[in-house]
C-alpha cells in the first residue's frame, strides 16, 4: 500500500467510523451471536496472496460488527464507560502512524517529553500534590490500566520491605469493596497475606478496622507492607477516608496506594476534591482518562510521590540500553516506571483530547453526568417499588427492587432486553442490585430520561 492508496483507504475508514458513530444509537448494544460464530466466518488459514482493501473493509461489516458490544453507545450504563472521542481516535491514529517505541528518552524524545508535560498538566487540573510533577521528586506515567498500576504499587511495596522480611511474611490490606486488582497484585508480587478490611454503612473502609487488623498482624509476627484505598469503588463508588488511612500507613511504614480509576476524573471539578483529602500522605495514585475523560483505552494516569523507590525496584540496564542522556541523569526513561520494556506513544491521544475539549469542556461533561445521576437518584428514592443501596457520590446510581431479589434480577434483565440500554447487575451484602453508570461520552439527558421511563414501566410490571 503506497501513500496514495493509504490516503484513499484512510479516508474510507474515517468515513466508515463517522457513519458508525452517527448511527450507533440505533444499534442493539449487545451482539446477538453465540460462542464461535465470529470465528466461523473466517477462513481456517491466513491468505497466501494479498487481498483487496475493499474486501477487508467489507469484512468489517460482515465479520466484525455482528460481534461488537457497543461500548460507545449513549445507552451504555454498564460497568464503567470505556470512552472514546474523535480527537482521541485521531491521536491514536497519529501515534500508530509514527510507530515509535518510547522505552527510553533517547529512542524518541517527544514520546517521553509530551507524556511528562501532559501528566504535569493533570496535576494542576486535578488538584493533585505539586510534588507529583515530574519536575519534583515524584512524577506521572501512563500505564495500560489501573490494575497494572496497582500491581506495580504492590511490587514496589514488596521491594521496599524485602530488606527486612521475606515476602511470605508481608501483609497487604484493602477494603472488602476494593477492586480485585489488589488481590491479584498481591499474588503477582508474592505477598504472603491479604486482608480485606471491613467497611462502614457507606461501603467505605473503616480506619478502626484497618488499625485493628494491622495490630493483630504485628502481634502475630507479620510485616504490614501495603494498603490500598479507593476513591470510588467499583461496586458503588464508595470513597475510603484517604487521610485517616494515610496516617495509619505512615505510622506503620506501609506503602499507601489510591485507586481512583473512574471517579478520579471528577477531581477536575474543584467542588469534588474534598473526596481526595489526604493525598499528601499517599505514595502512589491512579485514575483512568480512558473511563470518563474522552480518551480511548488504554490510558491510565499513574503518579508517584517519590519516584526513587519505583526506579530502584524496576531499573535494570543492560549494555544495549545505555546511552549518554540516561547516563548523565538528564532525562526520564519511562521503561523504569513500568514492568514492560517497550511502550507506545499513549500520551498523544490524551494531549489531543485535553487540547480539543479544554478543561472547561471536560468539567461541563462531568458536572452534567453527576447532575443526571442525582436526577435519577431522586426518582428512585421517590418510587414505591425501588430502594437505593448506596449513596450517589459521583455518577453511579445503585438501587434494587424493594420486593424480592428475583424482581431485581428480572428488572435488570428487562432493561438489557430493550436492546438500546445496558446496565450491570451486581451483588452487595449477598443481595442483587442494579448499577447505572452515567458517563459515556455521548450520553445526554434524553438518554437518562428514556432509561428512567423504562425502569418505571418495568417496575410496575414486576410490582
Amino acid at each position: 500500500m503506497d501513500a496514495a492508496e493509504f490516503r484513499k483507504h484512510g479516508y474510507q475508514l474515517i468515513d466508515w467510523l463517522a457513519d458508525y458513530w452517527e448511527g450507533i444509537e440505533s444499534r442493539p448494544i449487545l451482539p446477538g451471536v453465540e460462542p464461535g460464530d465470529i470465528r466461523s466466518r473466517m477462513p481456517d488459514r491466513a491468505p497466501e496472496q494479498p487481498e483487496l482493501f475493499a474486501d477487508i473493509m467489507a469484512d468489517l461489516d460482515r465479520i466484525v460488527m455482528p460481534g461488537i458490544t457497543h461500548w460507545q453507545s449513549p445507552g451504555w450504563f454498564a460497568f464503567f464507560p470505556a470512552n472514546s472521542s474523535p480527537p482521541a481516535v485521531l491521536g491514536e491514529l497519529a501515534a500508530a502512524g509514527l510507530g515509535v517505541q518510547g522505552m527510553l528518552w533517547a529512542t524518541s524524545p517527544a514520546c517521553t517529553e509530551v507524556e511528562s508535560q501532559v501528566m504535569d498538566w493533570l496535576v494542576d487540573l486535578m488538584g493533585l500534590p505539586q510534588d507529583w510533577k515530574t519536575t519534583g521528586p515524584g512524577g506521572g506515567v501512563i500505564q495500560g490500566t489501573a490494575s497494572e498500576a496497582t500491581h506495580l504499587a504492590v511490587v514496589i511495596a514488596r521491594h521496599v520491605k524485602s530488606r527486612q522480611v521475606a515476602a511470605d511474611e508481608m501483609v497487604a490490606y484493602t477494603s472488602a469493596q476494593a477492586h480485585s486488582s489488589v488481590e491479584k497484585g498481591a499474588r503477582v508480587a508474592g505477598i504472603g497475606h491479604l486482608r480485606l478490611v471491613e467497611t462502614d454503612e457507606t461501603q467505605a473502609m473503616s480506619p478502626a478496622a484497618l488499625a485493628h487488623a494491622v495490630a493483630a498482624d504485628r502481634a502475630g509476627g507479620l510485616m504490614p507492607a501495603f494498603v490500598g484505598s479507593t476513591v470510588g469503588t467499583t461496586g458503588t463508588t464508595a470513597v475510603d477516608p484517604v487521610r485517616a488511612i494515610g496516617e495509619i500507613a505512615r505510622t506503620e511504614g506501609m506503602w499507601h496506594h489510591v485507586d481512583a480509576a473512574f471517579s478520579g476524573t471528577a477531581m477536575i471539578c474543584p467542588e469534588f476534591r474534598h473526596y481526595q483529602d489526604g493525598l499528601e500522605l499517599v505514595d502512589s495514585y491512579v485514575f483512568n482518562p480512558h473511563k470518563w475523560m474522552f480518551t480511548n483505552f488504554d490510558c491510565s494516569a499513574t503518579y508517584f510521590a517519590d519516584r526513587r523507590p519505583l526506579i530502584d525496584a524496576l531499573s535494570i540496564t543492560p549494555p544495549y540500553l545505555r546511552n549518554q542522556a540516561t547516563e548523565a541523569g538528564e532525562v526520564i526513561d519511562y521503561r523504569d516506571w513500568q514492568v514492560p520494556l517497550g511502550r507506545r506513544f499513549r500520551a498523544l491521544k490524551l494531549w489531543f483530547v485535553l487540547r480539543s475539549y479544554g478543561a472547561e469542556g471536560i468539567r461541563a461533561k462531568v458536572r452534567e453526568d453527576i447532575r443526571l445521576a442525582r436526577w435519577l437518584t431522586e426518582r428512585v428514592e421517590a418510587h414505591p417499588s425501588l430502594d437505593m443501596v448506596a449513596p450517589t457520590t459521583f455518577s453511579l446510581v445503585s438501587f434494587r427492587h424493594s420486593g424480592s431479589d428475583e424482581e431485581t434480577s428480572r428488572l435488570a434483565e428487562g432493561i438489557n432486553a430493550s436492546g438500546w440500554a445496558y446496565v450491570t447487575a451486581s451483588v452487595l451484602d449477598n443481595r442483587p442490585f442494579i448499577r447505572v453508570s452515567i458517563g459515556q461520552t455521548n450520553t445526554a439527558a434524553r438518554h437518562v430520561h428514556r432509561l428512567w421511563e423504562l425502569i418505571e414501566r418495568l417496575s410496575k410490571e414486576h410490582a
